[in-house]
């Protein structure tokens, strides 16, 4: 193996000379593309071919639920034949499963039932290819230079959540949604080239156990380890923010600008997103390791300062002021939950933790989006409350997780 010195890893472009980091930051950027490009394509697809909001719904669904359900299960299986292998079907099934969308839209064979099926089987693949990534991610770089790996991961996941939906939008538009989808079939099967030039690691846990009991060990781990558990909280809170932001933006935006609501929504995201990338990797130059609570907890005071009163008070002004912040803030604070999340779990257990973990950290998004959703017709400025309530408990959340002076590393 090639060896990067410590000095060569103090920046970016450092880091990409570490052996397999930079063609699995490219496979990841590619697969992660395809997926938000994915989620986009399949409303239009639905919506042309069958007029259906309804069924949009439902298909959306069915793109995220399965996926989360079997996480306990996609995690121990990441254990077990190691996050490269488990990296790879999950893109070998969405490349597969997408292009079977496109192939049964042309043939004729796109019913509901079928589009169902294929769209839950590109979901159960999900879990291996968003926990593996980040799996493999500590066992390539070293421990000092995980911080910044995580910043440069998170804002290429940044980046890709604004293009991502634009390229859709386009291709879809120039091409059509069957073609669409072809496309993002070939977009996970180059991510599945790219990966192929990072090293094989191997799985780390035993096999003495069933499949099912180190699933159900696995959600133990989670809800006994002090860090864990209070990462479950304290992040989900965060995302009820999200959530209720995604509701209450474009009811706001369009109050004020009727005519182009969906544009200035669109372009409002866009800056959310290119600001947490820069916040993202403006974190990367500092020194986040053994801070991280302190980060996130800074990051979600100001994201709860941003949604309330800022974004509430000030007009259509005070609500772009605001989202950049929530924007510049939300990249340290994945930033610094990543590496103390990686940090303080055994690494023969990652896979398991890290699959059940951010199927929880989720769980925040649809609550706060299902809260709002109720409330947003009566009242924009509760739901802006709410956003900014959240954050402020999520703060106070992070906070209580134990420093790592009250408990070892990796426990």
């Amino acid at each position: 193996m090639v060896k990067v010195t410590m000095d060569q890893q103090n920046s970016y472009r450092g880091l990409l000379k570490i052996p397999g980091l930079f063609p699995l930051i490219l496979a990841a950027t590619l697969s992660r593309l395809a997926g938000r490009m994915f989620v986009l394509t399949l409303v239009l697809f639905v919506l042309a071919r069958f007029s259906s909001p309804a069924l949009a719904g439902w298909l959306t669904f069915a793109a995220m639920a399965p996926g989360l359900l079997v996480s306990p299960i996609a995690g121990v299986l990441l254990d077990h034949i190691g996050p490269t292998i488990a990296v790879r079907i999950d893109m070998i099934a969405s490349a597969v499963f997408i292009a079977a969308i496109s192939i049964a839209a042309w043939a004729g064979w796109a019913s509901p039932p079928v589009l169902l099926i294929l769209v839950m089987l590109v979901s159960l693949a999900g879990p291996l290819g968003a926990a593996g990534t980040r799996t493999l991610l500590p066992r390539l770089v070293p421990a000092h230079s995980l911080d910044r790996t995580n910043a440069l991961d998170t804002a290429v996941f940044a980046i890709v959540d604004v293009a991502g939906p634009a390229i859709a939008g386009v291709v879809v538009a120039s091409l059509g949604p069957e073609t669409a989808m072809f496309v993002i079939a070939a977009a996970y099967a180059g991510a599945v080239v790219c990966l192929s030039h990072v090293q094989r690691l191997p799985g780390l846990a035993s096999a003495q156990t069933s499949f099912l009991r180190q699933a159900i060990e696995g959600v133990h781990i989670v809800a006994r380890q002090p860090t864990l558990r209070g990462l479950a909280v304290s992040y989900s809170l965060y995302q009820v923010t999200w959530g209720a932001l995604h509701v209450v933006v474009p009811v706001f935006v369009a109050d004020h600008y009727a005519a182009a609501g969906s544009s200035v929504t669109g372009l409002l995201w866009a800056v959310m997103g290119i600001a947490g990338g820069v916040g993202a990797l403006f974190v990367g130059h500092m020194r986040t390791t053994g801070r991280e609570r302190n980060v996130m907890a800074a990051g979600m005071v100001v994201t709860a300062f941003a949604a309330w009163p800022v974004a509430a008070k000030f007009g259509f002004g005070g609500l772009a002021v605001g989202l950049m912040l929530v924007g510049v803030m939300s990249g340290p604070i994945d930033v610094a939950m990543l590496t103390l999340r990686q940090r303080r779990t055994n690494p023969q257990q990652l896979g398991r933790v890290m699959s059940i973990s951010m199927s929880l950290n989720l769980a925040g998004f649809p609550l706060g989006s299902a809260i709002a959703g109720m409330v947003v017709t009566e009242s924009l400025p509760a739901i802006f409350v709410l956003a900014g309530l959240a954050s402020a408990l999520a703060a106070i959340a992070t906070v209580t997780i134990p420093p790592d002076t009250a408990l070892p590393e990796v426990l």
